[in-house]
């Protein structure tokens, strides 16, 4: 008797595209032998989706529920069917099983997919065939402490960001590294990335971007009043921390990967470091990270005369 093979496949159910692109996974995955799960609020939320457009979902009767017939720890792999906030979502479900992560971009630029939607059915069949490689992402543990005692742990695949809870209102903090004071300013902000979130909203703040294979965290200023708010790469052994100050003019809010969020009062102290936990995100390919900046961000390389892979061995 042949082993069964559990698939999650986490969906972005509110876009129809996301939904066929499900029902396909399915189709094929059963046709395969391999067994589709999905977690139930999904399976409802897609009944629902097709209810509403008077389209069937026969499809899902070959789904089991996940936590219901099938555990995390039962699952070989997760596809996820969106853009990055599908991704981010899937890595909380499997964050204790490490379970890994293939990602067929729906969406916008989705930087952690591996697939784009024209290569899905080929996505496929490499799971089938298990013919993929598994790469170890970085993440960080997150920790508040309010008069020196912690009132909330999480952690964060892309970044940990301290930001003020009101715009009018700049938030006063100090900056910490290794238990030693850095600098204190006025800011929006302050971003605490890992490699895989510099090309989130570090980007997007002015932060650099650092290969995956770099281990390493990022600490970025958000609109800082200070002579000294450079972007900073830190050691992954060092503990990062940053305190909302007693002179602050509001209170300030903790947001991990967008999804976890944590209200910070004033003298309220963030604490990040590295995990111990990964994630792992299953490639197809093992390309260099500079063609996947190229493709995702579709830079100009027209006119380049440097030698081509093979050249390159």
């Amino acid at each position: 008797m042949t082993e069964s093979r559990y698939i999650l496949l986490v969906a972005h159910t509110g876009r129809l595209e996301a939904v066929n692109a499900t029902q396909e996974a399915i189709e094929q995955l059963v046709a395969a032998k391999l067994i589709p799960v999905m977690a139930s609020e999904q399976i409802v939320e897609i009944q629902e989706f097709q209810a509403n457009r008077n389209a069937s979902s026969e499809f899902l009767s070959h789904v089991l529920e996940l936590g219901v017939n099938v555990t995390e720890s039962d699952l070989e792999l997760v596809m996820v069917l969106g853009g990055d906030g599908t991704i981010l979502k899937a890595a909380e479900i499997v964050r204790e099983t490490a379970t890994p992560l293939m990602g067929i971009n729906l969406g916008h630029v989705g930087f952690l997919a591996e697939s784009e939607r024209e290569g899905f059915s080929n996505a496929v069949a490499r799971v089938v065939d298990r013919d993929y490689i598994v790469k170890e992402r970085l993440t960080l543990d997150v920790r508040v402490l309010v008069a020196g005692k912690e009132v909330f742990r999480t952690w964060a695949l892309n970044e940990a960001t301290v930001e003020k809870s009101a715009a009018e209102r700049m938030l006063e903090v100090i900056v910490e590294i290794d238990r030693k004071p850095l600098s204190s300013f006025g800011c929006d902000g302050i971003i605490m990335a890992t490699p895989t979130g510099s090309t989130a909203y570090a980007f997007s703040a002015g932060g650099p971007v650092v290969w995956p294979s770099v281990d390493a965290m990022l600490m970025v200023p958000l609109s800082a009043h200070a002579l000294f708010s450079r972007p900073m790469v830190i050691s992954p052994r060092s503990l990062l921390a940053v305190e909302v100050l007693d002179r602050s003019a509001g209170t300030g809010v903790l947001w991990c990967d967008g999804r976890r969020t944590h209200d910070l009062p004033v003298g309220a102290r963030v604490e990040v470091c590295k995990s111990q936990k990964s994630v792992r995100l299953a490639r197809l390919r093992q390309g260099p990270f500079t063609d996947r900046l190229v493709r995702k961000f579709a830079l100009p390389v027209t006119g380049w005369r440097g030698p081509d892979s093979t050249e390159q061995g």
